[in-house]
């Protein structure tokens, strides 16, 4: 008997999870596929959640209403905030994860979420009739159909993992690499590319020599990734980390080994990420270096297993002991896991529209790693967009895009969608021209309304945000109004940052803008100020310290959006347009961008064309009256 069902979700990885989740509070009835149920959400690498950029993801992700940071909340071993040295547009949360009971506790939200139901079956084949998607074939040949498919394949597409001269056709974590929906996929025209990404060994933490490495600690106020989790419930022991380094030696066998390795010697053919090299690439890469950091995380708390960050490899097994034996503290360490690296298949993301959609077969979406990214924040992020717009697809509405200017989620699949990648892209704050706005600690103010929305986000939460909104804008109105006066006090807080005494009035506001002081530093001579939860005093903080900073984005963000206002016509032929360049007008037809903004940030595409297509925009508007 055939089943039917609204969405289809291939792949339970950090994609899967957040698309089915999202589609399933849509009130939509989906399916997600996993070639194995007890590798649900699995962290086959690091493992840890966040990081620089990423953090920013997870909280995006939250702020919509999606799983990912209330999962690591509740199975976080170590939490930590990086970047603190810096301005808040870089912070970013980082948390080591219990792998294990990560991944528990998403297969038990995903069993306990209404309309969602998971299958452990491979996924062979996607039927198209008329170009729309009408379902799916699994390995055993029964069909199943649907109004929407998700793709979320992960690095498993016809994957083989390599160390030395060991092949094995295997995808992360030893299970089944997936050839035949990958086959499926270039017999549909979908263009593939073959990258490659890595892990390091794990070792037992019992052959581990701690006292010759540096303990790496957890913050003691802990902030959590989810806006709806409480930071008191949060408390507890943390376990550590440690730190030590590669030398000389390290640096001597890898060299002497280095025609061994599959990167090397040609057996990998596929491009690996440039932000995350292997041991080997860094030794080559950067020989004035005596050293690389390496750190060693524990993957769990019912588990003796580490992993060896920083120290990713695909040498062979006699190479990779050696290796990792002249490291501090890893002079007599056991291997329990090989390093290794991983090749597969990923698809050219330019054949996606912004909703993550294809762009020539309507209901088909592709979410995560196949889509040419890397990490899991970065495929949590795409799958909760792909699940959101497979469920307004199903309605018949337009697609949910945010733009570059709302979000980094937003960054991530315009460059994705518009200028394609040759290597696994990476997350970075970098990426984002607007990033002073698109802070962690406010992601909920920028996003927590779509969520609502969409139907992401509960009356309950969302009533608890609106009066977060109110108290900080009633607070901020309040410290522009606040004068203080020259006092004892005052002076005894400006002597303490080395700063000359007061001797005229000043708005409060004006004080806190000063880098050596902060609102909660001047709470003593502010005598109007009531008591106010953290993430409140954080956000007028930041906001009247940095406001002439946040002014200036905000207008550039004005002059973005009247060029992603400028829509451009569906259907044209670029090549016929009179002025453009043909490199231009081909790129153009290929990509078929949404909007001027859109267009503007394709390679290949000049201010000259821009132009262009502004005149062009003009007569085709009179053509039209």
């Amino acid at each position: 008997m055939t089943e039917k069902t609204d969405v289809i979700v291939i792949g339970a990885g950090h994609a899967g999870c957040e698309a089915a989740l999202a589609a399933a509070k849509m009130k939509k009835s989906v399916i997600i596929f996993s070639i194995s149920l007890d590798a649900v959400a699995s962290m086959p690498c690091n493992p840890n959640i966040g990081g620089t950029s990423k953090g920013h993801l997870v909280k995006e992700i939250d702020a919509l209403g999606g799983e990912m940071g209330k999962n690591i909340d509740k199975t976080y071993i170590q939490s930590k905030m990086l970047n603190t040295s810096k301005g808040p547009a870089v912070y970013s949360l980082r948390a080591q994860a219990d792998k294990y009971r990560y991944s528990r506790e998403m297969k038990k939200t995903l069993e306990n979420t209404e309309n969602l139901h998971l299958m452990q079956d491979e996924v062979t084949e996607i039927l198209i009739e008329d170009g729309i998607v009408s379902g799916v074939v699994t390995q055993s040949g029964q069909k199943y159909i649907a109004k929407s498919v998700i793709v979320c394949g992960g690095t498993y597409f016809r994957s083989r993992c390599i160390y030395g001269d060991i092949s094995i056709n295997s995808g992360p974590g030893g299970l089944k690499s997936s050839t035949a929906l990958s086959n499926n996929l270039q017999q549909l025209g979908i263009k593939m590319y073959r990258f490659k990404t890595g892990t390091p060994a794990r070792i037992d933490a019992r052959t581990i020599d701690f006292t010759k490495t540096e303990p790496q600690y957890g913050d003691e106020n802990i902030v959590p990734f989810s806006f709806e989790t409480e930071r008191n419930s949060l408390n507890k022991e943390q376990i550590t980390c440690y730190l030590t380094y590669t030398n000389e030696k390290t640096h001597e066998i890898i060299l002497e080994n280095i025609h061994r390795s599959p990167m090397y010697s040609g057996e990998i053919e596929g491009t690996g990420t440039r932000y995350c090299p292997s041991i080997e690439d860094k030794v080559v890469r950067f020989k004035d270096k005596l050293r690389h950091q390496v750190f060693i995380e524990p993957e769990g708390t019912h588990t003796n297993e580490m992993y060896i960050g920083g120290m990713s490899t695909s040498l062979p097994e006699d190479v990779q002991r050696a290796m990792y034996r002249t490291v501090p503290g890893l002079e007599n360490v056991r291997i329990t896991r090989l390093g290794y690296a991983i090749e597969y298949d990923a698809i050219d993301a330019t054949s996606l529209n912004l909703s993550l959609m294809v762009k020539n077969i309507k209901g088909l979406f592709f979410a995560g790693q196949l889509n040419g990214s890397s990490g899991y924040e970065e495929a949590a992020a795409q799958g909760i967009v792909a699940g959101i717009n497979a469920a307004l697809y199903i309605e018949n509405k337009e697609p949910f895009i945010i733009d570059r200017s709302e979000g980094y989620i937003g960054v991530l699949i315009d460059d994705l969608v518009t200028k394609g990648t040759k290597e696994p892209y990476r997350m970075m704050t970098s990426r984002a021209e607007y990033r002073l706005l698109l802070r962690q600690d406010n992601a909920d103010l920028r996003l927590t309304q779509y969520g609502y929305e969409l139907g992401l986000i509960s009356e309950t939460r969302y009533e608890k945000f609106t009066k977060k909104k109110e108290l900080i804008e009633t607070e901020l109105k309040r410290v522009e109004k606040t004068n203080i006066s020259p006092s004892v006090a005052l002076n005894s807080i400006l002597k303490e940052v080395n700063l000359p005494d007061l001797t005229t009035g000043i708005k409060l506001s004006e004080l806190i803008k000063r880098p050596e002081l902060s609102y909660e530093i001047l709470e003593p001579i502010d005598k109007g100020r009531e008591s106010l939860p953290m993430d409140i005093i954080e956000q007028v903080n930041i906001q009247i310290k940095y406001e002439g900073y946040i002014n200036r984005q905000l207008k550039q963000v004005k002059e973005f959006k009247k060029m992603e206002g400028r829509t451009l016509p569906k259907g044209i032929d670029y090549t016929k347009i009179h002025g453009l360049r043909l490199e231009a007008a081909q790129k153009l037809n290929a990509i078929l961008p949404e909007n001027l903004g859109h267009a503007s940030r394709i390679s290949g595409v000049s201010p000259a064309d821009i132009a262009v297509l502004l005149i062009f925009l003009e007569s085709y508007k009179k053509k039209l009256w």
